[in-house]
């Protein structure tokens, strides 16, 4: 910076009036920071602005410091300004933030949220606060008030936290309507958004201000960072270790690795991807009495609220946690930040160790635990292009439609009546809708008069209140989906642990279940349905079943993906041209901040790759590699497209054979459990043969069948009002509300949602050009590699010891045993019976006929029994009857093991054939393997068929 400029900068609290200059010298503010000397002179010029900077670096002083000067001395009787925060727990700290300010300057500050008793609420109607701290949520409830609505004509200032987190969500596409329907009622005001990470500032600048213009103010985050990435190398500690935690050496390690980092700091954070890792290492830093909390969105705000006192008071010296401690909460100083396992985007890095060393003259300190090789690579890749600077884009949700549903309610219920085009237009002028066509808001507008949600009068372009217009918008306040939960007690002291997801608990949860909340062991008592309660017991048992939460993984986007092949292009050269691991290592370790032995770990199966004469997978080479049955097709595009691409093959792929297609991705691999006799050159046909345009197509096509699709349907339907309640209408058959909504703004609205948070159908057309056009080569291998193999560890997380717990396996054992089974007779078809697992004998037979060909059903499969005896069948007859076959020939050659299997959770005659063909040492390994199936299934059971 010149020193003209720097000077300039520091001039910065001149800009700000004799009250608010006086109140920074109390609080001990002598020299602005590196954000403020940017933004304050714009921002108290009346301008619009999006501050980007490192969180702990005054971002929200930034922001009101100009406000505060704008409302001091001002008479008024609403509300100046708005704080829109999107959590609740953000609510109290900068409420905590802003009073003393407040207090100095003589203005009042308040707060509003869901949780805000209704004598307060009425409180603030009659007496506005100078300073409103809220929610999205909550100002779309306040819109509709009349006296609310007279406080908010007085709005002159609207400050965004946490842009980034709004601007990739439907809340924050929700919220850019709020922003113009609060337009309508205040006329202009001043819009500031805070951040610590945007990839793409101007794009959030328009969302922030619907296009109208906006100051950028960034402050470089990367090059304050100073991560660093490494393996931890097992131990003689960490055998010894491995037997306190029932865990092994691997794991070990990682805990032991953990523990020093957290003694060498004050106060650490350790970020974890999944709510299931933080409570399974939470329960091993309890078995070692470690000082370290646990902290995610299923814990009761009570819990939350209880361990970040505690570690900001340092009675806690660490914090695991998740992305619930990415947006700032005050936890006080923050020395350091541990990230276990690749953090998978350049943003998450950022938010995450961006929240230590919070002093404008100290760096960011982080460390990166890896534990496999596509985890190393992955997060040295994220390190580089975070020190660059090269952050995701905000997937802004342009043109959702059950959020246009939403909005168009709300206004009608701002204005009791509305003209429509007055309402499109209102619509239109926020960001994400500014392409949305007459067309497609007159559909939606009529959807909502056919659902009774507001009158339409098409003549006079009038729409209006109906009587159920006030119901319908305070059901759907917010656009998060409303998905059930069950409370977590303790049967004991009756205290709230936490909360499980109702996919879990229909899935796993039953009495004598063991799982882990709170980094503690619990056994379930009893599920109560109707309450929707789990009450709990704790026991001592150090490892168990852990909880498989609905949160879904973070995706690897296809650039640091791409990295990855980058590296695995350059790694595999050098081994062929004849270099030793150490030397490679050594290179490696130069370009990327880590250090040679974990460099080393990550190499040692693109060694194997090179050793075994296999082709190098890269980022312009996919490598398709088959065996009978199985395909790994080795593409280094991130989670998404693979997810796209693989469903392209998969839905191809059946349909020219006839038979379903397994299928499992991870941002490397696409692995694909195929019919007999297809193999790799059907792979490379369908990859150089499919159309890139053809690609939504395709994929609309398949999700016809997909319980995604139909979960995804009754979400949007509800938001439209075509439900009152998806939990409520289960018995309104999914394949059903498929067909009647189909050809509606809801079925568009859900299938676009699932393009945009699942698939990435314009990479994926980019890729199939790219082989078309030779960028991208294709070559085929006919047997598994090193690396096509290491994938089948990537996605489990090492949370247990490969064998489960005694206890876990017994239990599967007994809850398969007391299951029933509906027996049927293929051969004579006469012969149907239901009867407990373990009452079945060793190997079935029909009493009538004598018969061996024993399928094993489900209980509730009569419609099963029915096909097979159908004289004609249609298409689903034929596929059931089918698996029937298939069942009946496993038990016919396996007896009763082949009926434990088929009773298994989500394992049909495929998978079960799988299972009992291993060779195993004895019949826990068998249960083991059978647990292992049942995890997958309810991880992968929402989006496959």
């Amino acid at each position: 910076m010149a020193e003209s400029e720097a000077a300039g900068g520091s001039a910065a609290f001149t800009h700000l009036g004799t009250q608010v200059r006086t109140a920074l010298s109390e609080r001990g503010f002598e020299t602005p920071t590196e954000p403020q000397r940017a933004a304050i002179p714009p921002l108290a010029d009346g301008k619009d602005g999006l501050v980007i900077a490192p969180t702990g670096t005054g971002k929200t002083e930034t922001a009101m410091l100009p406000v505060f000067d704008a409302l001091a001395g001002e008479e008024r009787f609403g509300i100046g300004a708005l704080y829109i925060t999107p959590l609740r727990a953000l609510n109290r700290d900068m409420r905590d933030r802003l009073d003393w300010w407040g207090e100095q300057l003589g203005l009042d500050i308040d707060v509003r949220h869901g949780d805000t008793t209704q004598y307060h609420r009425q409180q603030q109607a009659n007496d506005p606060p100078d300073v409103l701290v809220t929610t999205p949520e909550t100002l779309q409830a306040m819109l509709t008030g009349e006296k609310l609505r007279k406080a908010l004509s007085d709005v002159s200032h609207v400050v965004i936290d946490e842009v980034h987190e709004l601007a990739a969500s439907k809340r924050g596409a929700q919220l850019t309507i709020g922003l113009e329907r609060l337009h309508e009622l205040s006329g202009p005001f001043q819009r500031i958004g805070l951040s610590a990470t945007v990839g793409d500032p101007g794009e959030v600048g328009k969302f922030l201000t619907g296009g109208r213009g906006c100051e950028i103010m960034e402050v470089d985050v990367g090059s304050r960072l100073d991560v660093r990435v490494r393996e931890p190398r097992i131990t003689d500690e960490d055998e010894t270790l491995a037997g306190k935690l029932a865990s092994d050496p691997d794991l070990a390690s990682h805990v032991r690795a953990i523990r020093d980092l957290v003694t060498e700091n004050e106060s650490t954070l350790v970020f974890v991807n999944t709510r299931q890792t933080a409570e399974a290492l939470g329960s091993r830093c309890n078995a070692l009495d470690l000082p370290i909390g646990v902290h995610h969105g299923s814990l009761s705000k009570e819990a939350r609220i209880e361990v970040e006192d505690a570690f900001k008071a340092g009675e806690l010296d660490g914090l695991l946690c998740t992305s619930s401690m990415e947006l700032g909460i005050d936890v006080g100083r923050v020395d350091h930040v541990i990230q276990y396992q690749s953090p998978r985007e350049v943003a998450r890095l950022l938010q995450r160790v961006g929240r230590a060393g919070h002093r404008s003259d100290k760096l960011s300190s982080g460390t990166v635990l890896t534990t496999r090789p596509d985890d190393t690579l992955e997060a040295l890749a994220i390190c580089r292009r975070a020190h660059e600077g090269l952050v995701e884009p905000a997937e802004i949700h342009h043109g959702s439609l059950d959020t246009v549903a939403n909005q168009i309610a709300g206004a009608v219920m701002d204005f009791g009546e509305i003209s429509a085009r007055k309402t499109y237009d209102l619509v239109t002028r926020a960001y994400p809708f500014r392409d949305l066509t007459a067309d497609d808001f007159r559909d939606v507008v009529r959807e909502l008069s056919d659902n009774r949600i507001l009158w339409l009068d098409e003549e006079l372009d009038r729409l209006e209140k109906s009587g159920g217009t006030w119901q319908y918008f305070y059901a759907n306040l917010s656009m998060i989906p409303d998905e059930e939960t069950y409370t977590v007690s303790d049967v004991a002291s009756g205290r709230a642990i936490g909360t499980l997801d109702e996919r879990f608990v229909v899935n796993f949860a039953g009495p004598g279940e063991t799982f882990i909340q709170r980094g503690e062991m619990w056994r379930i008592a009893e599920v109560d349905d109707e309450e929707s309660e789990v009450k709990v017991s704790p026991i001592e048992d150090p490892t168990g079943e852990v909880p498989s939460w609905t949160g879904s993984e973070i995706p690897v986007p296809k650039p640091v993906a791409g990295e990855v092949g980058e590296v695995r292009g350059w790694v595999g050269e050098a081994f062929e041209s004849g270099e030793s691991r150490s030397a490679v290592a050594a290179d490696l370790a130069d370009r990327y901040p880590t250090d040679e032995y974990t460099a080393g770990e990550a190499l040692d199966p693109l060694e194997k790759q090179v050793e075994s004469g296999s082709p190098m997978p890269t980022d312009e080479r996919v490598v398709v590699e088959y065996e009978p049955r199985s395909v790994v097709v080795n593409a280094c595009f991130g989670h998404t497209t693979n997810q796209t691409l693989g469903r392209v093959l998969s839905a191809l792929l059946g349909q020219q054979t006839g038979s379903s297609v397994g299928l499992e991705i991870d941002p490397y691999r696409i692995e694909l459990d195929v019919p007999r006799g297809v193999s790799g050159p059907d792979i490379e046909g369908v990859l150089r043969g499919t159309e890139p345009e053809h690609v939504a197509g395709i994929i609309e096509l398949s999700l016809k069948n997909s319980d995604a699709l139909k979960f995804k349907l009754a979400q949007v339907a509800a938001t439209f009002g075509a439900l009152q309640s998806w939990r409520g209408n289960r018995k309104f058959g999914r394949d059903r509300l498929l067909a009647a909504l189909d050809d509606t703004p809801v079925y568009d609205e859900a299938v676009r949602e699932i393009f945009h948070e699942d698939l990435a159908i314009e990479p994926t057309g980019e890729v199939l050009s790219g082989i078309r056009d030779g960028e991208v080569e294709v070559v085929l291998h006919t047997e598994h590699t090193p690396v096509g193999i290491d994938g089948r560890s990537s996605g489990r997380e090492l949370l247990a010891p490969e064998n489960a717990d005694a206890s876990v396996i017994d239990t599967v054992r007994e809850r398969i045993q007391e299951d029933r089974m509906l027996l049927f007779c293929l051969h004579c078809q006469e012969w149907d019976r239901t009867q407990e697992v373990r009452r079945v004998p060793d190997q079935p037979e029909c009493p009538f006929c004598g018969s061996t060909r024993i399928a094993a059903l489900n209980p509730w499969a009569e419609e099963v029994v029915e096909a097979v005896r159908a004289d004609e069948k249609d298409d689903e007859q034929e596929k059931q009857t089918k698996r029937a076959y298939q069942a009946a020939t496993l038990v016919q050659s396996h007896g009763k093991q082949a009926v434990i299997a088929l009773a298994a959770r989500g394992v049909g005659p495929h998978n079960a054939a799988r299972i009992i063909a291993k060779l195993r040492e004895d019949e826990d390994d068998f249960y083991r393997d059978i647990l292992s199936q049942e995890r997958q299934y309810a991880r992968t059971q929402s989006f496959w068929d």
